[in-house]
C-alpha cells in the first residue's frame, strides 16, 4: 500500500514535536524523575503508540495494522533489552542521576536518526535484491544463538571509540553539570558527559543491526517499519527510570528475545524461499513453502514475551533472583542514600535489608549457594551492617 506524502509529513512532524516536547518540558532542567512521573509518561507514550496503531488498523486495513503492532511489540522488547546496556554505560561513567535524562534523550534521537538511515537503505536493497532476505534471516538466527550463550558481565563501557577519544583529546574525569566541554587549569577539556554520549551513540548503531532486520522480517512497508521503530523508542527515557532496578529481575529475557529473533529469522528464510530467484536454489524458481502470516507472527511474539516475563517473575529461579537482587539493591540504598536526618526512612531501608537476608536463608540450597557466591552482595551487606553499627554507636554516644 502506497502511503500518501502528507501522511508521511504529518507523522514526521508529530514525532519531532514529541521529541521537542520531551526536551523542553522534561529534560531541559536537570532533575531525577519520580516513579509516578515516569509511570505516567511511560503510559502516555505507550497509549500514543496504540492509538496510532488503531489509526493504521482503521485507515490501512487489518494487514498493515497487524504488521504495525507486531513490529512495535518486537522493537519495544528489543529496546527494553537495550536498557541493560544503557544501565552498564551509565554506571561505568558514573553519570549523575539528574543528568541521565539528557544522555538518554540524546541516545533516543541518535537511534532514531541511525535507524531511519538503515530503514531506507534496507528498503532500497530489498526492493532491488530479494535474496537479502536470506542474509537477514541467517543474521537473526545467528543473533538468537548468540543470545543463548552466557556472557560474562562487564561494567567496562570503554570501547574502542572511547579509548581513542581519550588518547587523542584532552579529557577530564569530572562532570560540569551537563556541559560537554569545560575548562580545567585554563584549558578546554572534554567532560565525561560527551564521552558517555559517544558510548551510547556507538551502542545504538550496534542495536540497529539487530532491530532493523527483525522488523523487516515482519513487514516490508517502509512507513510501518519507520513508525513502529520510532514509537518503540518514544518513552524509552521514562521506561528507563520506571524499571531501573527491575530490569535484572527479567532473568529469562535474553531467552525470550532469542526465541523471537529466531522465529523472525525462520520467517525471513521461508519468505526468501517463497520469493527465491537464486539460480542454485530450485533452479531459480520459487520454492513452495509455508509462509507465516502476520497475525500468527503477532500471536507468537506476544506469547513468547508473556511467558518470558511470567517465568522471570514467578518461577523458583525468578523469585530467588528477585530476592537476591533486591537484597543487594536495599543494601546499596542504605549505604549510599542521603537520608538527611530522616531516621524513619533509614530504619525502613535497614529493616528491608534484614528481611531480604531472612528470605535468602529460606531459599533452596542451590539458590543460597548462588547468593553466597555473589561477592558484590556480600560486600554490600557487610558494609550495611558495619554502617548500622557505627550509627548505633554514634546514637548511643549522643544519648
Amino acid at each position: 500500500m502506497e502511503i500518501p506524502t502528507y501522511v508521511w509529513l504529518l507523522t514526521i512532524v508529530g514525532i519531532l514535536g514529541l521529541l521537542a516536547f520531551d526536551f523542553f518540558f522534561h529534560v531541559r532542567k536537570a532533575h531525577e524523575p519520580t516513579l509516578p512521573e515516569a509511570a505516567k509518561w511511560s503510559a502516555i507514550y505507550v497509549g500514543l503508540a496504540v492509538v496510532f496503531g488503531v489509526g493504521v488498523l482503521i485507515f490501512g486495513g487489518p494487514t498493515l495494522g497487524s504488521e504495525y503492532f507486531a513490529g512495535y511489540i518486537t522493537e519495544k522488547a528489543l529496546s527494553v533489552d537495550n536498557l541493560f546496556v544503557f544501565l552498564v554505560i551509565m554506571a561505568s561513567f558514573k553519570v549523575p542521576r539528574a543528568d541521565q535524562q539528557k544522555v538518554l534523550l540524546f541516545g533516543i534521537v541518535f537511534a532514531l536518526i541511525a535507524r531511519t538511515g538503515f530503514i531506507f537503505l534496507g528498503a532500497a536493497l530489498i526492493n532491488s535484491f530479494s535474496w537479502l532476505f536470506y542474509l537477514f534471516g541467517a543474521f537473526l538466527i545467528f543473533t538468537a544463538i548468540k543470545l543463548l550463550k552466557p556472557e560474562e558481565e562487564s561494567d567496562d563501557a570503554n570501547n574502542f571509540v572511547i579509548r581513542l577519544a581519550k588518547r587523542l583529546f584532552k579529557t577530564t574525569d569530572k562532570y560540569d553539570g551537563d556541559k560537554l566541554v569545560t575548562v580545567e587549569n585554563g584549558k578546554k577539556v572534554l567532560t565525561p558527559m560527551l564521552l558517555v554520549m559517544v558510548a551510547i551513540g556507538g551502542t545504538d548503531l550496534l542495536f540497529a543491526l539487530d532491530s532493523i532486520p527483525a522488523i523487516f522480517g515482519l513487514t516490508q512497508n517502509t512507513f510501518i517499519v519507520f513508525t513502529a521503530t520510532a514509537f518503540s523508542l518514544m518513552g524509552l527515557r521514562q521506561l528507563y527510570f520506571l524499571i531501573d532496578g527491575l530490569l535484572d529481575r527479567l532473568i529469562f529475557l535474553s531467552y525470550g528475545l532469542a526465541a523471537v529473533l529466531g522465529f523472525i529469522g525462520v520467517k525471513l528464510v521461508l519468505h526468501a524461499l517463497h520469493e527465491n530467484t537464486l539460480p542454485f536454489i530450485n533452479g531459480g524458481e520459487h520454492v513452495p513453502v509455508f509462509e507465516i502470516s502476520t497475525g500468527l507472527s503477532l500471536l507468537v511474539i506476544v506469547g513468547i514475551l508473556t511467558v518470558t516475563v511470567l517465568l522471570s517473575l514467578f518461577s523458583p529461579a525468578g523469585r530467588a533472583h528477585t530476592v537476591i537482587s533486591d537484597a543487594s539493591a536495599q543494601a546499596k540504598k542504605y549505604i549510599e542514600h542521603d537520608y538527611k536526618g530522616d531516621d524513619v526512612a533509614r530504619e525502613t531501608t535497614y529493616a528491608r535489608v534484614l528481611e531480604r537476608e531472612k528470605q535468602i536463608a529460606g531459599l533452596a540450597p542451590k539458590y543460597q549457594e548462588k547468593a553466597a557466591d555473589d561477592e558484590e552482595l556480600a560486600e554490600r551487606l557487610t558494609r550495611a551492617h558495619e554502617l548500622r553499627g557505627t550509627q548505633s554507636a554514634d546514637s548511643k554516644g549522643l544519648n
